[in-house]
């Protein structure tokens, strides 16, 4: 039996949450000297953000949240990296075909942003549903990967995966359709307020200001269709990560990092299953949102694993 992947937490309303000074301060922008385009890429745009010189590192963001999510990264990266920071097909301000959201696809969209960039390898930061897509992308492009990061979600088909199914707390995975979009419609901040607060140690560090950012791009036309349209995926990715293990693991050195309150070690167990070099770090006094929950400690644990690479 695996253990508890997710600690009972203590139970919030799903009203505002009290807000740290921090909080007042809103959503930072990205700094100053970042570019931002409209990028076409494998029949899709995507909208990223790109900044900084050097070695360039991609940043991979998940559900519940955009490219924005890692501001406070790309700032720190930027000094010594070239940072590309997409919002993934159908999320944030990138168009919404639709179809393509298995992972595999998606994997083909960085591919193609990077080509359009003229870098031809990179370093991989991914949260979330983020990782899918930065695995899906490794595991296709295996000489453009110099190093990848996993953060605190698991891969579908590989490792304990029907075992993490089987925790009640991701019903969400098989939520979506034409009804359930009816559900949400026009309450998006309810719908999103869930995982914000179940899956932070504290829901009050995931920001009031973050709530409404994140929630107003959700309830964009077509948004939360295509938020569901990723999670419908699942089955295909799994069945698509499974060949991409049986062709071999991944032999780049690869992070696995847990928020202490939600995957901690466990993302090192899955992400065994599918690479050889793995490193495992845990993310103190944080659940899932570990941009939002402990922003330093990540910064400085992913930095510290991608400057090795120089």
């Amino acid at each position: 039996m695996l253990p508890n992947l997710f600690p009972p937490l203590t139970p919030k309303p799903l009203a505002a949450m009290p807000q740290t000074p921090s909080a007042q301060r809103g959503i930072a922008p990205f700094p100053a000297g970042f570019d931002v385009s409209e990028i076409a890429t494998n029949g899709t745009t995507l909208h990223v953000r790109v900044g900084g010189h050097g070695r360039a590192v991609v940043l991979l963001h998940g559900y519940g949240e955009t490219g924005d999510m890692w501001v406070p990264m790309a700032t720190d990266l930027a000094r010594d990296y070239r940072v590309v920071v997409p919002d993934l097909r159908g999320m944030g301000l990138s168009a919404r075909p639709q179809g393509g959201y298995d992972k595999k696809t998606q994997g083909d969209d960085i591919a193609g942003v990077l080509d359009a960039l003229e870098i031809t390898s990179a370093l991989v930061v991914a949260h979330d549903i983020g990782n899918m897509v930065g695995y899906a992308f490794a595991a296709q492009y295996r000489d453009r990967v110099a190093r990848l990061v996993l953060i605190d979600a698991p891969l579908p088909g590989v490792g304990p995966w029907e075992e993490i199914l089987k925790s009640p707390l991701l019903w969400h995975f098989r939520f979506g359709g034409p009804d359930m979009e009816r559900l949400v419609a026009g309450r998006e901040r309810i719908y999103l307020d869930r995982f914000w607060n179940e899956f932070s140690a504290d829901p009050a560090h995931f920001t009031e200001a973050a709530r409404e950012h994140y929630a107003a791009l959700y309830a964009r036309p077509g948004a939360m269709h295509a938020g569901f349209a990723q999670f419908a995926a699942f089955d295909q990715d799994a069945i698509d990560n499974q060949r991409f293990v049986e062709e071999g693991k991944l032999t780049v050195p690869v992070l696995a990092v847990g928020g202490e309150k939600s995957f901690g070690p466990m993302m090192a167990v899955v992400a065994r299953f599918a690479a050889t070099d793995v490193e495992e770090a845990v993310i103190a006094n944080s659940g899932h949102w570990i941009m939002e929950e402990n922003p330093d400690e990540t910064v400085a644990v992913v930095r510290a694993f991608l400057d090795k690479a120089s």
